[in-house]
């Protein structure tokens, strides 16, 4: 079954439902959409000779046309090769390779003189291209999508590669289908009323929340600053109502910071559906204080896209349970279809409550990563998929992320968990924000670092985050120095990027 099949029958059912937004503008009917894929598609397949199975790479900005040419490639048979439009041409062009990707779909058509050397015959297709365009606008018959089996891949996510080469992941038809299913059990109840925003960079996890939305009937949402701007969104949501979007914890943190500046309490905003990195507690506290039970936490990776765990609205509201708090902090509990456990290196199951690796399998869990046979066999293990993550699951289920296994410091033989110390330090008023790192000691093996953020106007040094740390953790657990900076850097869905806060590190210390 090929998921393309869901927008088919989507626009026969409800042509005239309003399906792509720029900003308020209406873009696209549903009627219109499923006919420029379906054109688009044959354009694809008669003159740049795309085979079913063939890869057609996407680098492009959130834009109202993605969707469209995203559905072409699918109606046809092809895989998507979604790539971040932050990364460097030459990036792109690794990627596109490694794929072997036949087109290349791009905004100007031009980025081969910025690239390289792009290895194989692949064509780049600008996406104002006239050939293009004039397919899409074609009025012919809308013939259906090509038929695929549910094991064949449709999506070619490639890792964010902080650990070396970026490897693609390989999610099926019937990988994307569990996921939608998942979110319109567990995520949020889907409608055809929701309109679904794109802040978040539809190459990743935001633009994978399309299929449920589509299934629904819901219209989809591109900013024109097609990214994230909190007035902007704050405006679209009192537009248009029933927004929902994904978005990063430190997309949230800057969403209620305007928000608290502005007076805006949330209306017009169903649901906020976050992710990607930690959310400390005093961060989602204070959202909550704002805009009321609207917030969902997802854990997921592109291994098992958007869906791992979750931690539904009413939980993530509480204040009743006794655990309320720890159950805030958390991941929640495996959606849908998948199964989760904690386990040692030997992927046994740890006691209930100890530190190991999360592990998963469900039909969610991806077919593999893409000519790399090796890489499965080391993620992949008796059809449970090792994430790196460290964590814990309590009596009733709730997972809580330590830290990525690498990321886990080892000083004086003691692992300390950098959660757990970053959410130590966001505790004071004066912090607002923070990421702790490890770095080489000869003493101590690992020393822990820490890199600061203080509130505008705030007034803080070391000495008073040593004595906060001091009366609120184990000594051994606060960190040896301070840094403060104006920003972390993040990556381009909100993440920050510890592995530029050791390189930084190492510069500080020498």
């Amino acid at each position: 079954m090929n998921i393309a099949s869901w927008l088919y029958q989507t626009a026969r059912a409800c042509p005239d439902a309003p399906a792509i937004r720029f900003g308020t503008e209406l873009h696209a009917t549903y009627g219109d959409f499923a006919r420029r894929s379906a054109g688009m598609g044959r354009y694809l397949a008669e003159v740049l000779k795309v085979d079913r199975g063939d890869r057609v790479a996407l680098f492009m900005h959130n834009c109202p046309e993605y969707l469209e040419i995203l559905h072409a490639a699918l109606w046809i048979g092809a895989v998507v090769v979604p790539i971040n439009h932050k990364l460097h041409p030459r990036e792109a062009a690794w990627i596109i390779g490694n794929a072997g990707a036949k087109v290349a779909i791009t905004e100007t058509g031009e980025i081969y003189p910025d690239a390289g050397d792009l290895k194989g015959e692949c064509v780049e297709c600008g996406m104002h291209d006239c050939g293009l365009v004039k397919a899409a606008k074609d009025d012919a018959s809308m013939t259906p999508p090509v038929d695929t089996a549910v094991d064949d891949v449709a999506w070619l996510f490639y890792t964010s590669g902080t650990t070396g080469r970026p490897k693609g992941v390989m999610a099926t038809h019937r990988n994307l289908m569990a996921m939608s299913l998942a979110y319109a059990m567990d995520v949020d109840a889907v409608s055809a009323k929701d309109n679904s925003l794109y802040a978040a960079p539809m190459s990743h996890g935001a633009g994978l929340y399309h299929f449920p939305i589509l299934r629904a009937g819901g219209c989809h949402v591109i900013p024109r600053s097609c990214g994230f701007d909190p007035a902007e969104i704050a405006g679209l949501a009192q537009d248009l109502g029933n927004l929902v979007f994904f978005a990063a914890p430190t997309m949230v943190k800057r969403q209620i910071a305007h928000a608290t500046e502005t007076g805006y309490d949330g209306t017009g905003i169903k649901t906020i559906i976050y992710g990607g990195g930690p959310m400390y507690l005093s961060d989602i506290d204070e959202a909550l204080s704002r805009f009321g039970p609207r917030f969902v936490q997802i854990y997921g990776q592109g291994e098992s896209p958007m869906t791992i765990t979750v931690l539904p609205r009413n939980l993530v509201a509480d204040r009743t349970h006794p655990n309320a708090s720890a159950r805030r902090v958390s991941v929640g509990f495996a959606q849908a279809g998948v199964m989760v456990r904690v386990a040692d290196e030997k992927m046994r199951d740890v006691p209930i409550g100890e530190v190991g690796e999360i592990v998963l399998a469900g039909d969610t869990l991806m077919k593999g990563y893409w000519r790399n046979p090796e890489a499965t066999a080391d993620t992949i293990v008796d059809g449970w998929l090792r994430t790196g993550d460290m964590g814990s699951m309590d009596p009733d289920g709730f997972v809580t992320l330590t830290d990525r296994s690498k990321d886990v410091i080892i000083s004086g033989g003691t692992n300390i968990y950098p959660r757990e110390v970053e959410e130590t330090l966001l505790a004071h008023d004066q912090v607002f924000e923070v990421s702790v790192i490890g770095m080489p000691s000869a003493e101590w093996g690992e020393d822990v670092i820490a890199f600061v953020v203080l509130r505008e106007g705030a007034s803080c040094d070391a000495a008073e985050l040593d004595n906060w740390c001091k009366s609120r953790m184990a000594s051994f657990k606060k960190p040896k120095h301070y840094y403060f900076e104006l920003d972390l850097p993040k990556n381009s869905y909100g993440k920050v990027l510890k592995t530029s806060l050791r390189e930084r590190a190492a510069q500080l210390r020498r």
